[in-house]
């Protein structure tokens, strides 16, 4: 996990404008790095450029498909943790790699910028790291000062330092494998907003324990919900039960361990070989490896909290939420009525 208060040195600083070719911007880029000798502002500006980081665990690497030194933001940031006095000449080769990407019509120009931070603390090593972001939206502030004994209002327009819409911390680690990179994008997963990630960073999930937990979490669920009703007859509250059962085991194990995961939750001798079998077929179909045993990830783990889905929906009149004992719920069938019916047991009522 990332806190502002482990970034302390803003060593370097320097602004590019940044606009969208296609729609006829320009590009405008700096001669020279900021002098930053005002501490609050260096303060103001960590605080911008950090804080939306603090709640993402998730981690990322440089890759490129053929080789990874063909990755040019790779290249780029590792000329600059080579020698610091590239910075501005690679800041500038950084900006004119994101103008050449933003050419998708709806993609906003803005103020990009580039900062090398000395000093931060990353999963307890400390390392430099260089920091990319842009700012594609401003807005209107009322100004409120006083002239001639009098209150006066006016307005600026300028930047919410509590919106950063996009940015990307590299760490000087990990080189080898394409350091360690964080990631944030506010303006979602529009086809516009890809080209920050995709096309511009170029960049894959790190093999971690929150790639891995979060791949193991979507297995699990596409075989309770696929694969198991197809082999045998279960009905929706069965399934829900086994999701359940799926929630616990990743939220109070530290570890997750296959074979443990397959006794603990399936149980049947049969369900658990067809949950092998659907892990080696999930694998080989997205490329993946969901290795026997790792550490789980409390992160992943809470981001992936809607996939265990504990609800049952009866037509378009009742959604019920099962949290407990699956021996409380029943389900039948009413002839009267020719209509399907759950019986729920109970002691009190809130």
């Amino acid at each position: 996990m990332i806190h502002v208060s482990e970034f302390k040195d803003l060593a370097h600083l320097t602004i590019h404008k940044v606009g969208n070719s296609s729609n006829e911007e320009m590009l405008l880029c700096s001669k020279a790095p900021l002098q930053l000798e005002d501490e609050t502002i260096s303060q103001l500006l960590i605080t911008y450029f950090i804080q939306p980081f603090t709640k993402s665990a998730e981690y990322f690497r440089f890759f490129h498909e053929a080789d990874l030194q063909l990755n040019e933001v790779f290249q780029y940031c590792r000329r600059i943790f080579g020698d610091q006095n590239e910075f501005q000449e690679q800041s500038v080769n950084i900006a004119k790699h994101l103008y050449k990407h933003s050419t998708h019509p709806k993609i906003k120009g803005g103020e990009l910028y580039i900062a090398y931070f000395s000093k931060c603390l990353v999963d307890g090593e400390e390392v430099p790291a260089i920091g990319i972001f842009k700012s594609e939206n401003r807005d209107t502030y009322l100004k409120v000062f006083l002239e001639d004994d009098n209150y006066q209002v006016n307005y600026e327009d300028g930047i919410n330092i509590n919106k950063l819409d996009k940015g990307c911390l590299i760490f000087n680690t990990e080189e080898e494998d394409g350091y360690k990179v964080s990631i944030v994008d506010s303006t979602g997963k529009q086809t516009e907003a890809v080209y920050w990630k995709d096309a511009f960073l170029q960049v894959t999930r790190r093999e971690d324990s929150y790639h891995q937990t979060e791949l193991a979490v979507n297995m699990c669920k596409q075989f309770i919900d696929n694969k198991l009703p197809t082999e045998y007859e279960m009905n929706r509250v069965d399934q829900v039960d086994l999701l359940n059962k799926s929630a616990t085991y990743f939220k109070e194990k530290e570890h997750f361990q296959l074979d443990d995961f397959a006794n603990e939750v399936l149980g049947h001798p049969e369900a658990i070989a067809s949950f092998k079998e659907y892990r080696n077929e999930y694998q080989q179909a997205f490329q993946q490896d969901i290795p026997d045993e790792f550490e789980i990830s409390a992160p992943a783990v809470k981001k992936q909290q809607k996939v265990f889905k504990s609800i049952l929906k009866l037509d378009r009149n009742f959604h019920i939420y099962i949290h407990g004992d699956r021996e409380l719920i029943e389900r039948g069938f009413d002839e009267a009525t020719n209509m399907h019916y759950y019986k729920l047991l109970f002691e009190n009522e809130a």
